[in-house]
């Protein structure tokens, strides 16, 4: 069968929802065609500017994590400097996808730093500032992200609206970072 051919295959409804989330290069169908008949959904569109990699899918659906879109999630937020994959805390995961839906854009987040191991992080804490010894970075639990289309006040001010986890503001640096810590702001 043909790469064409399997396009055009039937495909079953995780198949349809997931969009092919699986590979790096997903893409789901238009929110509005899966909401007519598939019921409750969560979509999340992010991509790694230093890998390349794009993952655009619907990552929750019918009261249910999609196990391989959130893999593939893992695997784009993974340690790219050390090549390690973590699980990522699907509630940081929901954070992204919320503040995306208030910023009322489906342009993906640009990841600007997502799961760090310990060496990565100590690295990066020995280079500069404002790297936290402890990061919610270490436990998958944070990711720094920006937009072309949006600013750091805009973003931040999207993830403050979400009300969950922590809101950092890096307007130097152009991103924002959101965790799924203890609610809290820092930074301008």
């Amino acid at each position: 069968m043909t790469e064409m051919q399997k396009l055009r295959a039937p495909v079953g409804r995780r198949e349809l929802l997931l969009g092919g989330a699986a590979s790096l290069a997903a893409t789901a169908l238009p929110a509005p065609a899966i909401a007519r008949g598939f019921g409750d959904f969560r979509m999340l569109s992010l991509t790694n500017w230093r890998t390349e990699e794009k993952v655009t899918c619907v990552y929750w659906a019918d009261g249910a994590y999609i196990p391989e879109a959130m893999n593939a999630f893992n695997y784009i937020l993974r340690d790219w400097r050390q090549e390690v994959v973590a699980t990522i805390d699907p509630s940081v995961i929901d954070i992204l996808a919320r503040t995306q839906g208030k910023l009322g854009s489906d342009e993906p987040f640009e990841i600007v730093s997502g799961f760090r191991t310990a060496t990565t992080n100590n690295t990066l804490r020995r280079r500069g500032r404002g790297v936290a010894k402890k990061s919610y970075h270490t436990r998958a639990m944070a990711v720094d992200i920006a937009m072309k289309t949006r600013s750091v006040r805009q973003i931040a001010a999207a993830g403050e609206a979400v009300n969950r986890g922590g809101v950092g503001r890096y307007s130097r640096s152009e991103f924002v970072h959101l965790d799924s810590g203890p609610l809290r702001t820092w930074g301008r």
